[in-house]
């Protein structure tokens, strides 16, 4: 029996394995693809020899297997969005010799049409669910969650699960980062996994209202306030989200004025609406945002030192985008296709030279300014796979043709300063740190600077 079992066990290996009714992927304990099958290669539309060995979170959409890894925890009969269908997986971790070796996961059912069709009571309740959400979804505010934040970095990941610890509490939280790094997407998950999550998530932009229409909006007005008043008066953003969040993103934009009204709304839990006698009562819970250092801003009087230590209870620092550079393919590719479905363009993946010049671009927008170079590549582009003519000229890798009649000395000038314009880059503009990089003296760096106008 044993003999027959060991001459046999590639056969009984494949007629389980490549199975059409399983959808199969095993990952190595460092999350990359080392087995899947052509079931699930067939449901991906991915080619088998191009999905064994890349990291698992640019084979398969939402997945989970590399934190299955992390955790070494198994998760079964969980919902998988992939591809448009809902899909029930089940995920289990290896081990080998008591040594955490990979993991095992199984999609059950290749799209939500099986499933349905085996419990008419299933139907009613996933349409009921997807009804629910989505009404939920338009009366509190709130878009996104944790899932929406597409990473693979150890600082993103740290960062969602600060996000899970203090989510259901209702300390305010401040959010800080550059201009397009996903700062809002943070409050929004925060919000939708609180308890606070049923009530309303209101967003305002500081930087956005005139500043002697921001205590209107914000606290509302009576009628008859002033000129122009609406009749019955209006409720202000903070009114609208009692029992909520009410996110303030780019507070250090606000003027003192209305600071000292939102100092006394987390003080007292009360408001003072435009015009009117007495306080209202409210209950939110504040979420604020700024790519501004708060702390200059107070030494220069511009922000109130006693409304910073309100809202800076617990502090999340979302990494700009040079800073996470390995998220960047995973990224784009997420980026790719949410921009081709919206624009009806069959654009399937990045030439890898493609690839190398994202992860070498500085990116001072960010995430934003990512999704708008992709969005522009998958409109000019003429083929499925976007190509490095496709990008904005900024970003493309210069050649650099050098004319006939250059001498030496000009062609080494040209090559060192754009070096130390690449290095600078790199460095975040750090002068010594690009000095360091360089093997150069930093007085050395200087006078080179100096010399090309950098």
């Amino acid at each position: 029996m044993q003999f027959l079992l060991e001459n046999q066990k590639k056969e009984l290996f494949d007629t389980f394995f490549e199975s059409g009714n399983f959808c199969i992927v095993v990952v190595d304990h460092n999350g990359n693809v080392s087995y899947i099958n052509e079931s699930y290669c067939r449901f991906l539309e991915v080619e088998k020899h191009d999905a064994i060995g890349r990291h698992v979170t640019e084979v398969i959409e939402n997945t989970r297997m590399h934190l299955v890894v992390e955790s070494g925890k198994e998760e079964m009969a969980d919902l998988q969005y992939i591809k448009g269908n809902y899909m029930i997986a089940n995920r289990i971790p290896l081990y080998a010799d008591g040594q955490m070796v990979g993991a095992f996961g199984m999609v059950l059912f290749r799209d939500t049409e099986e499933w349905l069709k085996m419990n008419s009571h299933i139907r009613e309740l996933l349409l009921e669910l997807k009804a629910y959400r989505s009404q939920k979804h338009e009366s509190n505010g709130a878009s996104y969650s944790l899932h929406h934040i597409i990473s693979r970095s150890p600082v993103l990941e740290q960062l969602k699960d600060k996000t899970k610890q203090i989510a259901p509490t209702d300390v305010s939280v401040l959010i800080r980062g550059e201009s397009g790094t996903g700062k809002e997407l943070f409050a929004h998950s925060i919000h939708h996994l609180s308890e606070r999550s049923s009530r309303p998530f209101v967003k305002v932009n500081c930087a956005a209202i005139p500043e002697h229409l921001l205590e209107s909006e914000l606290f509302g007005y009576q009628e008859g306030a002033f000129t122009g008043a609406k009749k019955g008066g209006k409720p202000g953003k903070f009114q609208m989200a009692d029992g909520g969040t009410i996110f303030l993103d780019e507070i250090g934009d606000m003027p003192m004025s209305a600071q000292v009204k939102i100092l006394r709304v987390l003080q007292e839990g009360e408001v003072e609406a435009v015009g009117a006698v007495q306080p209202q009562k409210v209950d939110v819970r504040i979420i604020a945002s700024t790519h501004q250092p708060l702390e200059k801003l107070i030494a220069e009087q511009c922000f109130r030192e006693d409304l910073f230590y309100r809202i800076n209870v617990v502090q999340f620092h979302v990494p700009s985008l040079r800073q996470r550079t390995e998220d960047i393919p995973l990224l784009a590719k997420s980026l790719l296709l949410k921009i081709t479905d919206r624009i009806g363009k069959r654009v399937e993946d990045f030439r890898d030279e493609v690839y190398e010049s994202l992860m070498e671009y500085h990116w001072p927008g960010n995430v934003r300014e990512l999704e708008n170079a992709i969005e522009a590549a998958a409109h000019l582009t003429n083929s499925e796979e976007i190509q490095i003519r496709d990008l904005p000229e900024y970003i493309q890798p210069h050649s650099y043709q050098w004319e006939e009649d250059l001498s030496l000395k000009e062609i080494l000038d040209q090559t060192e300063k754009r070096v130390i314009e690449k290095t600078l880059q790199k460095a975040n503009g750090d002068k010594i740190k690009a000095a360091e990089l360089l093997g150069i003296g930093k007085s050395s760096l200087y006078d080179k600077t100096k010399k090309y106008n950098l």
